[in-house]
């Protein structure tokens, strides 16, 4: 490079008071881990992650519906911690923990003092989709922190104005690849932000050349995976979006799901980061970002994504917004920093019960009722008298012992063949994890990624069949009877199920396994 910019303004705040901003950050990020693992037993297992714990006994380099990463983190946490729900979501806590201190760390790097990191810490501790979502083993728990990083890659980059920083983005955005497709959206947008600012100057670096080659390479395997199998997550998400499962929402409505999605109380906070990113002379010098926002948002927003989709991308907003609000309060309104923040952790405090696991859920529904909060939505899902994000920790176990003592009812010589046939990925995903104990087999299923792990031994002499009406059965079974009846108080309504005791399948399982197909 023939010129430096030089570096964003430091405030020196940090090192005349008693406590600075990074030990404030590390308080805050340490209280968001205890409060995930102190939380991480509350209740039950949940749908997805059982179904990544089947996944990581398929180790691969892809799945129908996500590519493979959390497969392999999943199955490093097993043999690492156990195989306990609290084993489980240590390393989503900790993702959590590190997002919170990323995100004061960008606060810093973008010029802020102790309050504007600590606000930004404070503003991702209690933003109610990391609050749900950084509680399971989930690809979802790791996506924000891999994006904030990325973004913490740029602002270094134009900071140092060293293009070392752009191949450690683009590894990141690799893994970040491996981990949820969505970040493609990121990549482009800050693409489309370089273009468009001083910051193209990056494009004649062969370290900017080495990270797209890095990012490639990282992706690769998964690539050829998906060639190779025709792309399933593109038929699945056109299958789910023919059944009209997600919840899609006109253009206002999705503007006005934000607040309810990252808490009323932070929308001035990213609003004010995004304005001072795209208008502020000191923000401009990041105004890659602010465009990349502006990408993110408007993409996913008319391809009519789901209302969390665009979430992993608003850390850097929070961050550019202490930094705003720092700025502006440093000569006067000093008092606004404190009302602000005291305000925000009164409010947030009291929809914290909303979107972690503290209460009973009996009480939960009692205090939700009370509070009048709406839990955020973005599926058409029965639910029942739990939010989906509740509901899906709940049935699971009662499921397989209900499946265990009917298994157990049957002959000696039955046991030694039966199938147990789940009709959805979240019942095949139950029986796997909480059979083994309950000395049930593993489950055969049609759903989602279970279909290419295609049944190796299955008779057809006799099923017990999950997730079904019976009327299905009986035009493909000889004798359909019940066996069992699940009805699990707290789980979605879709959950309560008559298990039926199948004999004598008119057709050969194996051979009609392709046409049984279910990516929805």
């Amino acid at each position: 490079m023939s010129s430096a910019i030089p570096s964003a303004p430091r405030v020196a705040a940090d090192a005349a008071t008693p406590v600075g901003g990074t030990a404030i950050v590390a308080f805050i990020a340490g209280a968001k881990l205890l409060l995930h693992l102190f939380t991480a037993s509350r209740y039950g297992g949940f749908r997805d992650e059982l179904y990544y714990v089947a996944c990581s006994e398929h180790l691969g380099a892809g799945y129908v519906d996500h590519p493979p990463l959390i497969a392999f983190v999943t199955w490093f946490a097993r043999h690492a911690f156990g195989e306990s729900l609290f084993a489980l979501r240590l390393l989503p806590a900790v993702a959590g923990a590190g997002l919170v201190w990323l995100s004061g760390v960008l606060a810093r790097e973008m010029g802020g003092g102790k309050f504007a990191q600590a606000l930004a810490a404070l503003a991702v501790l209690f933003v109610p989709y990391y609050l749900i979502l950084q509680h399971w083993m989930t690809m979802n728990a790791f996506e924000p922190l891999i994006w904030a990083a990325c973004a913490w890659c740029v602002v270094r980059a134009i900071n140092t104005e060293n293009p070392r920083f752009w191949f450690l983005f683009g590894a990141l955005a690799g893994v970040g690849l491996e981990n949820k497709y969505s970040i493609a959206f990121f990549i482009v947008g800050v693409v489309a932000g370089l273009i468009a600012t001083p910051a193209r100057r990056f494009f004649g670096s062969r370290w900017f050349w080495l990270g797209v080659i890095s990012s490639i390479a990282i992706f690769v395997p998964n690539l050829i995976w998906l060639v190779r199998h025709d792309f399933p997550f593109l038929e699945l998400m056109h299958n789910v979006r023919m059944s009209g499962r997600d919840i899609t929402r006109p253009p206002l409505s999705f503007l006005a799901d934000q607040a309810m999605v990252h808490n009323p109380m932070l929308s001035p906070l990213w609003v004010g980061g995004l304005l001072w990113l795209l208008a502020d002379p000191r923000g401009r010098r990041y105004r890659v970002l602010g465009i990349t926002f502006v990408f993110v948002f408007a993409a996913l927003m008319l391809l009519k994504g789901k209302n969390y989709y665009e979430s992993p991308v608003y850390p850097m907003l929070f961050a550019a917004g202490s930094v705003a609000l720092e700025s502006i309060t440093r000569e006067r309104w000093r008092p606004v920093r404190w009302i602000y923040a005291s305000s925000t952790v009164c409010f947030s405090l009291l929809i914290l019960p909303i979107v972690v696991p503290i209460l009973p859920p009996a009480s939960y529904v009692k205090y939700q009722a009370a509070l009048g909060y709406p839990p955020p939505q973005s599926e058409h899902q029965p639910n029942g008298v739990l939010p989906q994000y509740f509901a899906d920790e709940f049935g699971w176990e009662e499921m397989a012992k209900v499946t265990a003592a009917a298994f157990n009812g049957l002959s000696p010589a039955d046991r030694a063949k039966v199938v147990i046939f789940a009709n959805n990925y979240g019942d095949a995903a139950a029986i796997d994890f909480y059979g083994p104990r309950l000395g049930l087999p593993k489950a055969v299923c049609p759903h989602q990624s279970y279909w290419l792990w295609e049944p190796k031994n299955a008779s057809g002499d006799v099923f017990l069949v999950l997730g079904s009406d019976g009327a299905g059965d009986r035009e493909h079974f000889a004798t359909v009877v019940p066996a069992g009846r699940v009805d699990p108080i707290y789980s979605r309504l879709d959950e309560h199920f008559t298990i039926w005791l199948c004999r004598d399948l008119k057709f050969d399982l194996r051979q009609n396994w392709a046409a049984m197909k279910k990516w929805n």
